[in-house]
Order: structure tokens, then C-alpha cells, then sequence
């Protein structure tokens, strides 16, 4: 069976740019984002890939699954308690959506590296 995992905007970006130890995930793994990933996505691409950011964005968007308001409280309250390593609400999403799915998180930041549940990739 295929893992599923929530990717970051990072993860996402390297595997456009053909990062062979990300595009791994993408074959074999089912891809889980949320509509704060998905605008960042959008917005990395469109800065980066100007003509083809529409393909790029399209390729992914089927997979964006929303979100519940605990889990934003959730995310900010896990941004408070650890700002000093300085964590984007992005990502505090991202994981508390990935831990509400019971799947990882699947990120390069290192802020998240020793955390439960992360599937910390550089």
C-alpha cells in the first residue's frame, strides 16, 4: 500500500525542480496538502515558473483536503510554544494535519526535525 504523507511546500518545490531524493516520495507515496500549502505552492511557482505554474499547480491541486478550526488553534498554539524556533503557520498546519490523519509530515525544515511524526528529508 501506498504511505501517505502531508508534504510542505519545500518537499513540493524540490520535486518540480527534479530533486531525485524528494521525487521518490512522489512515486511512491500519496500526497496530502492543505489550502495554506497549496497557496504557497502556487506562489513558489508562479515566481519561479511563470508559464508553467498552472500545470504545475493543477498536477497537485486534487489533493488539497480541507481544514477543521481546531486544528488552525491547534497549529498557532504549537507556533506559540515554540517561537523561538521561529516555525511559519504553514507548517504548524501542516503538521497538526498531519498528525490529526495519523500520517507524517513530510518536510525540510529543521525546526520540525525531531519532532513525532516527522519525516524530516534535506
Amino acid at each position: 500500500m501506498t504511505e501517505s504523507y502531508v508534504f510542505d511546500t519545500y518537499a513540493l518545490m524540490e520535486i518540480v525542480m527534479g530533486n531525485p531524493v524528494f521525487l521518490r516520495y512522489m512515486k511512491t507515496s500519496k500526497v496530502v496538502l492543505n489550502p495554506f500549502i497549496f497557496a504557497e505552492f502556487c506562489y513558489g511557482l508562479l515566481k519561479r515558473y511563470p508559464l508553467e505554474y498552472k500545470s504545475f499547480a493543477a498536477k497537485v491541486a486534487g489533493t488539497v483536503m480541507p481544514l477543521e478550526e481546531e486544528q488552525i488553534m491547534q497549529a498557532m498554539e504549537l507556533r506559540y510554544a515554540n517561537k523561538k524556533k521561529e516555525m511559519s503557520t504553514t507548517d504548524c498546519v501542516s503538521y497538526i494535519q498531519a498528525q490529526k490523519l495519523g500520517i507524517p509530515f513530510l518536510t525540510g525544515d529543521g525546526a520540525f526535525r525531531d519532532m513525532p511524526g516527522v519525516e524530516f528529508v534535506k
